[in-house]
């Protein structure tokens, strides 16, 4: 673990000094990343045939996704001055607010109660980690 720190370090990542404009950067690729991931999950289900017809298209498209994930978790660890747990948490509550509103809008299941509040805790899970300052 240590020898990761002193490689982040090198490699010019600065420990708890927040870039925004490169967390940015990371927020934008997540969200890409989430968007395209959601309908290459769920395009199967919407009622165009295209993605049941075009199997390895949509599998294909995963390799563009990778890079938006890779991306979204270089430049949010960046942004966050090299550490790791905020990009995770960050990426994974875009995801589930992303999922939220795609199953709405797309599929009409509506948002319950659980659902509303898991997605106040995703929604506070990224912002605790762009707000909250450790020491």
């Amino acid at each position: 673990m240590k020898q990761l720190v002193l490689n982040l370090r090198k490699n010019g990542y600065k420990k708890h000094n927040m870039d925004v404009r490169t967390l940015l950067v990371g927020l934008v690729s997540f969200l890409g990343a989430h968007i395209f991931t959601f309908f290459q999950l769920n395009g199967q289900f919407l009622k165009t045939d295209w993605f049941r017809k075009n199997e390895f298209w949509v599998a294909a498209m995963g390799i563009c996704i990778s890079y938006l994930y890779i991306w979204g978790t270089k430049y949010t660890v960046e942004g966050m001055g090299g550490l790791l747990w905020p990009a995770r948490f960050i990426g994974f509550g875009i995801g589930i607010v992303i999922y939220a509103l795609g199953v709405n809008y797309f599929f009409s299941e509506g948002i319950n109660s659980k659902t509303i509040v898991s997605l106040l805790l995703a929604l506070s899970l990224i912002v605790i980690q762009v707000v909250w300052k450790t020491s």
